[in-house]
């Protein structure tokens, strides 16, 4: 116990201060999200006929971390490489904010 604790933990009658909890707002998460999952970085939506999965590359991604990802095995990173040819120049070079179609396992 330190020198300043029974001063700041009492109030003025002596009595010892109780947790404040008037101003807490029901429905969100005190847990942080994955580190290797950013919430903005997905955009995965139902697999539905005229709808396609897109993941946005955030910093530190490689092909075969997001193949990692979407499907289990970063050896499919072609499967990614291959739906967007027509964006990734070199598979060894993506970069933050570049949009990928996630074709299906």
């Amino acid at each position: 116990m330190g020198l300043l604790d029974n001063t700041f933990d009492k109030d003025r009658d002596g009595e010892k201060k109780k947790a404040d909890f008037s101003d807490v707002v029901a429905g969100g998460s005190s847990t942080a999200p994955p580190a290797d999952v950013p919430a903005a970085a997905r955009s995965a939506e139902p697999n539905v006929a005229d709808q396609e999965r897109t993941y946005t590359v955030v910093a530190g991604d490689t092909l075969s971390k997001i193949a990692k990802r979407e499907y289990g095995d970063a050896s499919k990173w072609h499967r990614i490489y291959d739906a967007n040819k027509d964006t990734i120049k070199n598979p060894d070079l993506i970069y933050p904010g570049q949009t990928f179609k996630i074709p299906d396992a």
